[in-house]
């Protein structure tokens, strides 16, 4: 289609069904945008941040520094990035998301995933995402990770595999769950599905999960992939929830 056409057609949609701010529903300026009031409670991470996990660090970006809690308690997984902070409109997205059905969600929240990405992609990366338990799935009806995951890849150019991951046996909702409790919920929980292990031996994984809290199931999958014989695991999510202090 000429991107004459293309565009007359975009002012006649806007004509009939203005563009609405991806939050709030109220009237913006261009599609797939946010109005001030979502903006300003919008937390998106930029500048200096951990390498391993995305949460934001104080001073200028002088290259890459973890924070104290991936010093103390190293992740099996290479390199991390979140694209906003899981608070405000971060936090409203992200429900609409997985709770609400807002499937159209998927291709901006993909958009700034991968600005968020950037810094840590490598060539010929496979992307794949946390796995949901067959009846989780079946109660929800998609998995918002594997979403994200796929809608990425489409726009980074790289290979998805939507099923690299198997989710072995159910766990228990984790909210409310310390560290150690999310770790043991999770122990033998997330595999490599066999059908894939040839294809990842070797190769870079990037991971992609919708919200990093502690980190567990992003630790228990980069496990699984290292096990399997990838040759690097690095992780990538929506939100980062903000720690205290």
């Amino acid at each position: 289609m000429p991107d004459a056409l293309r565009a007359a057609l975009r002012v006649a949609l806007h004509t009939v069904f203005p563009p609405r701010c991806i939050c709030c529903g109220a009237a913006v300026g261009s599609d797939d945008g946010l109005c001030p009031a979502c903006w300003r409670e919008m937390s998106f991470l930029a500048g200096t941040v951990c390498d391993c996990c995305g949460t934001p660090l104080p001073g200028e970006d002088a290259g890459p520094v973890l924070c104290d809690d991936c010093l103390t308690r190293p992740r099996p997984w290479g390199r991390g990035r979140a694209a906003f902070l899981y608070d405000g409109t971060g936090r409203k997205l992200v429900l609409q998301l997985k709770h609400a059905d807002r499937l159209d969600l998927v291709p901006p929240l993909a958009a700034m995933l991968a600005r968020a990405v950037q810094p840590i992609l490598r060539p010929k990366m496979l992307v794949a995402p946390v796995p949901l338990h067959r009846l989780r799935l079946l109660r929800r009806k998609f998995n918002q990770s594997a979403m994200l995951a796929q809608a990425l890849a489409r726009e980074g150019g790289m290979a998805c595999l939507p099923d690299l991951f198997l989710r072995t046996r159910a766990t228990a909702a984790m909210e409310g769950m310390t560290r150690a409790e999310r770790r043991s919920n999770l122990d033998g929980a997330i595999a490599v599905n066999p059908k894939y292990r040839d294809r990842i031996r070797g190769r870079q994984l990037l991971v992609i999960d919708d919200v990093l809290t502690s980190g567990a199931t992003l630790e228990t999958t980069a496990a699984a992939a290292l096990a399997a014989g990838a040759a690097g695991v690095s992780v990538a999510v929506l939100a980062r929830v903000a720690r205290d202090g």
